[in-house]
């Protein structure tokens, strides 16, 4: 039997000696034996009337050679370079001379280092509490064991820890500040070791009341501050509402106020049928009102503003005293 790690090399040996009896051609032959019994072996390699033949297997291809160059000088050796865990298995040499056989069998087992491993630590890092280191290798052949040691302060682990080898797990139970510090695991198994480390800081516990309560004013002041802005905002929002609700509203109730123009148009026109219905009689007391006077009812306008008017052919103000009314 042969145990050899992954990546390494490994020589099968298989010697002979001829007879003096055997005078057909030599055979050596290797194949591998299934674990399962009722597959067919597999040849990997052949010497046969002084020719190698070594295309039969595909994965084994410029892996797997004889380690003499002249293998019928007696030894047959196979050489499997570059293992994997693949070439697990049986293998078995046979050395054919007619009449005489001979073959041999041996057990190969690749194994694989531990590799990848991760440390981790699970738990709360307070004074008081119970935390526990782990360590996981991600490859590697069974049977693995995992090792921790302190390499920080002392190189002692403390002494409530509990370790367990077969699963990498170091409980460190009621913890405290000398606890702190880094720690070093090691998985191993027959053919290899790898490591990782993790620093572990204990503290003293958090005062979770005070985080409550600051959480709780920390809200209530957010929720008054979120209130205000809301407030305000629709504060605002009103205020605009209502001037605008102000600068359009037309009361209906109350008549729009009339023109100066309007205004002199009408009392024009009342004078018109006044000049129409005179007499001689009555000539004389028109003429004692004065006609330039217009009324304004609302306000007076600069001359400026005024607006200008057409004469009209009845517009006799000024020359009341000259004209005849027909």
């Amino acid at each position: 039997m042969f145990e050899k790690a992954q990546g390494e090399k490994v020589t099968l040996p298989c010697t002979f000696e001829l007879s003096e009896e055997d005078e057909g051609p030599l055979d050596i032959e290797w194949v591998l034996i299934p674990a399962d019994n009722q597959k067919r072996e597999l040849i990997i390699i052949m010497y046969s009337v002084d020719r190698v033949y070594d295309q039969y297997y595909a994965a084994t291809t410029r892996r797997m050679q004889f380690s003499n160059l002249d293998p019928k000088s007696g030894d047959g050796s196979l050489d499997i370079l570059n293992l994997k865990a693949a070439d697990t298995g049986t293998y078995q040499c046979k050395v054919k001379k007619a009449p005489g056989v001979q073959s041999q069998k041996i057990q190969l087992t690749v194994l694989v280092k531990p590799a990848r491993t991760k440390c981790s630590i699970e738990g709360s890092q307070e004074i008081g509490k119970d935390v526990t280191l782990k360590c996981v290798s991600q490859e590697g052949s069974p049977l693995l064991s995992y090792d921790w040691r302190r390499v920080s302060g002392t190189q002692h682990l403390p002494a409530t820890s509990v370790l367990n080898k077969n699963t990498g797990e170091l409980l460190l139970k009621n913890a405290s500040r000398e606890y702190s510090g880094r720690y070093n695991c090691v998985a191993s198994n027959r053919v290899g070791t790898d490591e990782c480390s993790v620093e572990l800081n204990v503290t003293p516990p958090v005062n979770t009341a005070a985080i409550i309560v600051g959480a709780i004013i920390g809200t209530l002041l957010g929720l008054s501050v979120l209130c205000s802005i809301i407030f305000c905002f629709c504060k605002k929002h009103r205020e605009k509402k209502y001037e605008k609700e102000v600068h359009h509203d037309i009361r209906e109730d109350v008549p729009p106020p009339k023109s100066r123009s309007s205004t002199a148009r009408s009392y024009i026109g009342s004078n018109r049928s006044s000049l129409g219905s005179m007499s001689p009689s009555n000539m004389e007391a028109y003429t004692k009102t004065p006609y330039s006077q217009v009324p304004s009812e609302d306000f007076e306008r600069t001359p400026a503003q005024n607006p200008a008017f057409a004469p009209s052919k009845y517009d006799i103000a000024h020359k009341i005293g000259d004209i005849t009314v027909v």
